[in-house]
């Protein structure tokens, strides 16, 4: 990701612009992303952040919802929008000479919601589909459980979907409210990716965004303090699935590229432990991997698993021995070598499309205000030792740090922190 190309700029109301021109292809996929998500909610008005984000596709003074997705249609553009805990995403994909339209659409969208009484009362069904969606999909629902164990009592383990008793709460009055308080500019990160020229794009959002408030209230971001708890939820299902988590690092930790190091080697890659001892070799598991969640004061190291209701304990077994090997032994340099080449191949593939290189530049706007190059990224992650993962293990897996949850038909299933000793 050369330097060169790369551009940043702040708005004159204070939205924070970042750019980068890509003048090989012939599309620009431009975003706009708030810094608030569901963390930042009020507890009584638990997904809020999500079901505005759908009320902002039903229409502005200016264009129906149906009028909106006909543009974009007949531009041959790509539109999509997103929560997480700690964000929000609108963006769009489109053709380099339709960007003024794109500008244009996303700026109507985040700034002249109608919010109209009705279709907040359509989209409460429509979103309580979307809850009900969750509970039938259980390696969904096993995460939302332990989410809401691991980080007890604290915003990043409530459901970004929320609840149906509080999305059936939510009316004109309180949605309006928190779009008012949220939706300003000192909260906007406008990134765009592709064939532009920047200050072109800059004077298009000048123009687009001049009418955003400047500020609101402040969030309180209460940073979280985490829980080993240990959850077995009976559920009628053929399969049962296992999450278990760690404490791991936030974003942008100076330490982070020995973390993707250990996650890789640990269930991040085919050829990982997990994956070649759950699956290849005991064929206990189909599906079996780890994943980092990172946030701006906190992380979590997370294994999932899914397997036959009779082996969960030989599971739960298996899964905490690799754990304790990882922990004794550390990685040899064959393994650190494929750990360090599969993370920098997955990290050059995954900025080939305007749409991934946006998203990262985004990220990196949000939760660092400077924006790292590939080759200083590539430089960090051949930096790592062995010795740099064996320490992030130490850190991670301390004896007593483990949680899990099982869900599925697993009737008289113990598990016991016994069990989980690392």
């Amino acid at each position: 990701m050369p330097e060169s190309n790369i551009r940043r700029a702040v708005l004159a109301n204070g939205v924070r612009l970042a750019t980068e021109r890509m003048p090989h292809v012939r599309s620009v996929a431009v975003g706009v992303w708030l810094t608030r998500g569901s963390r930042h909610e009020p507890v009584e008005h638990t997904g809020i952040a999500h079901f505005v984000e759908h009320m902002l596709f039903k229409g502005t003074p200016t264009r129906s919802a149906e009028e909106i997705a006909q543009q974009v249609d007949s531009i041959g553009g790509q539109i999509d929008a997103f929560t997480s805990k700690e964000y929000a995403g609108y963006y769009l994909k489109v053709l380099d000479e339709h960007l003024p339209l794109a500008v244009d659409i996303l700026a109507d969208l985040i700034t002249n919601p109608l919010f109209s009484a009705e279709d907040i009362e359509k989209e409460k069904k429509v979103i309580l589909e979307e809850i009900k969606m969750v509970e039938d999909t259980p390696d969904d629902l096993v995460h939302e459980i332990f989410a809401e164990g691991f980080w007890a009592g604290h915003p990043l383990g409530r459901p970004i979907l929320g609840t149906p008793a509080s999305v059936m709460s939510l009316d004109r009055a309180t949605l309006t409210r928190y779009f008012a308080n949220t939706y300003v500019a000192s909260n906007f990160v406008v990134v765009a990716v592709g064939n532009l020229d920047h200050d072109n794009v800059q004077a298009l959002l000048e123009r687009a965004l001049e009418g955003l408030p400047h500020t609101g209230p402040d969030s309180d971001d209460l940073p979280p303090v985490t829980a080993s708890t240990i959850q077995v939820r009976r559920k009628e299902l053929e399969q049962s699935h296992v999450v278990f988590g760690t404490p791991a690092l936030p974003q942008h930790h100076p330490e982070r590229y020995a973390g993707y190091a250990l996650n890789t080697t640990l269930g991040g890659s085919m050829s990982s432990r997990l994956f070649q001892n759950v699956r290849e070799k005991r064929g206990l598991a189909y599906a079996v991997f780890s994943g980092l969640s990172a946030y701006q004061d906190a992380g979590a190291l997370s294994i999932y698993a899914g397997c036959a209701n009779d082996v969960v304990a030989e599971l739960i077994e298996v899964v905490v021995a690799e754990i304790r090997q990882m922990k004794a032994g550390g990685l040899d340099e064959v393994e650190l070598r494929r750990a360090k080449d599969h993370l920098k191949g997955s990290l050059m593939l995954g900025l080939e499309s305007t749409s991934s290189r946006m998203s990262h530049l985004a990220r990196q706007e949000m939760y660092r205000d400077r924006t790292a190059g590939l080759d200083e990224m590539l430089a960090a992650i051949e930096r790592v030792t062995a010795e740099d993962v064996l320490r992030l293990a130490d850190r991670f897996f301390t004896n007593g740090s483990l949680a899990v949850t099982v869900l599925g038909n697993v009737n008289g299933l113990k598990v016991t922190s016994d069990q989980l000793a690392l």
